[in-house]
């Protein structure tokens, strides 16, 4: 039981501030930014197979922004276009009907954002029923699952979101201290928050994640203490505690952020293993680098059984699954194939007023993507590598055709933060948090690139 070990050890912090550069996320390999154009015809092909599905939708709009926010976000106050949205999501989803069998077996499905309760109850009734139309057959225990901003849910959400089977719902909360939330331009009081978990609970959800930022102005180890204080009122079953990555050249949201108000890096580092020590202290256990789960959760039962697995969505136990995007600037993934729809509203209508799948760039696996990624995968969700399981799925030996990358992972087996044997390569738990630089070496790309700070860093 792989975390079992991992909570027998101690992290050390040293190795982190040493070791901690800049690296992608991966949430895909390659990554998004070796996405490059592609056409409807160019991913058609990819379209056609017989796995189950992952469906994501995405419903783009916020009422306002959030200083902080990565997500690709339309800001509108005004009814319409949620409606014209829904219209053409109805478009989008009957096209798509045309080049995918949507009579597969509905696997997981999520709802990202934008925030997707600033539609109304019955607007979300509407989308869900647009769903049901063409995708009519869902696995029993299938994940559906929901990204919701406290300040815009209500009961009567709740209500349609139940009807339409969601299980697990993901509230966005960052921070409670005032100033912070000032400094954001999100103003968010515990007590809606709460209110909010309160209406899941009495709804009988019984997976509720909290997502966390550290890193973001006014914050200090004080301060987060006291957030993390309340957010333990709340009894969440998972958390997420995410490294703000302050980047106004890509984001210009982060443009108003006083950068004089962000935390120091040797703060962020006292922030961090405090949420550590505080979250396995109050019976949550750490799970892939940046997320925290009680012992019952699947999340944990699945990196235990070496069996978690990581996409745009983060992590999740439901693999094996063609993961379909639909909407405003999402992301599908294939086994040979990612794929985007557009990210402005105006192409993005274009295309699919002419009857196309508003795909405008990705990427075409080769073969050598596949294996580099199935390494890189692998070790991002459950921080070992089987390295025999590899050779008889790819029939090609690890160590002659990896000899470059295996030197390059010497500096972190002298440090004890992973071991390689013949059969696996194992990370401790200190090379857990530095995971996203213990895979580096595998990544072809990253080694090209001019400019490697368009990534944040680890810690």
């Amino acid at each position: 039981m792989q975390n079992n070990k991992f909570q027998n050890e101690k992290i050390d912090f040293k190795k982190l501030s040493k070791f901690s550069r800049h690296a992608p996320r991966y949430t895909s390999y390659p990554t998004a930014v070796e996405f490059k154009d592609l056409s409807e015809e160019d991913i058609l092909p990819f379209l056609k197979g017989d796995k189950p599905l992952s469906l994501y939708f995405h419903l783009p709009f916020c009422k306002s922004a959030c200083y902080f926010c990565g997500c690709n976000v339309v800001y509108t106050s005004k009814a319409d276009k949620r409606t014209r949205y829904i219209e053409y999501l109805e478009k989008e989803l009957e096209t798509l009907s045309r080049h995918l069998n949507t009579d597969r077996l509905v696997r997981q499905v999520h709802f990202g954002g934008g925030t997707p309760t600033f539609f109304t109850p019955e607007e979300l009734a509407e989308v869900y029923s647009l769903i049901k139309k063409h995708f009519k057959n869902y696995e029993e225990d299938a994940e559906i699952s929901v990204e919701i901003d406290p300040r815009f849910f209500s009961k009567e959400h709740m209500d349609v979101m139940r009807e339409f089977g969601v299980n697990r719902i993901s509230f966005g909360v960052q921070d409670f201290n005032e100033e912070t939330q000032k400094a954001v331009n999100r103003i968010q009081p515990f007590e809606i928050t709460k209110n909010a978990v309160d209406i899941a609970r009495n709804a009988g959800i019984n997976s509720i994640n909290i997502d966390l930022i550290y890193g973001l102005p006014y914050q200090s180890l004080e301060t987060f203490k006291k957030t993390l204080d309340l957010v333990l009122k709340l009894n969440p079953d998972r958390l997420a505690v995410f490294n703000y990555a302050h980047v106004p050249w890509m984001k210009k949201g982060m443009r108003k952020i006083d950068e004089t108000t962000l935390p120091s890096p040797e703060e962020k580092l006292k922030i961090f293993k405090y949420v550590i020590d505080f979250f396995e202290n109050n019976g949550y256990i750490m799970v892939g680098m940046d997320h925290f789960a009680k012992p019952e959760d699947e999340l944990f039962k699945a990196i235990a059984k070496g069996e978690l697995h990581r996409n745009f969505q983060g992590y999740t136990t439901k693999g094996g699954a063609d993961l379909i995007g639909v909407g405003l600037t999402s992301i599908g993934e294939t086994e040979d194939a990612y794929m985007q729809n557009y990210k402005d509203l105006k192409s993005y209508e274009k295309a699919v007023d002419e009857g196309k799948i508003p795909v405008f760039r990705g990427v075409i696996l080769t073969e050598e993507d596949k294996i580099r990624k199935y390494i890189i995968m692998e070790m991002m969700a459950n921080f070992s590598f089987d390295i025999k399981r590899f050779e008889e799925k790819f029939g090609i030996s690890f160590f002659d055709k990896f000899e470059n990358e295996i030197k390059e992972l010497q500096e972190f087996v002298d440090e004890g933060l992973v071991e390689i044997t013949p059969e696996k390569i194992e990370v401790n738990k200190t090379g857990s948090l530095l995971i996203r630089n213990i895979v580096l070496p595998f990544d072809e790309y990253f080694k090209k690139m001019a400019n490697q700070k368009v990534f944040s860093k680890s810690i």
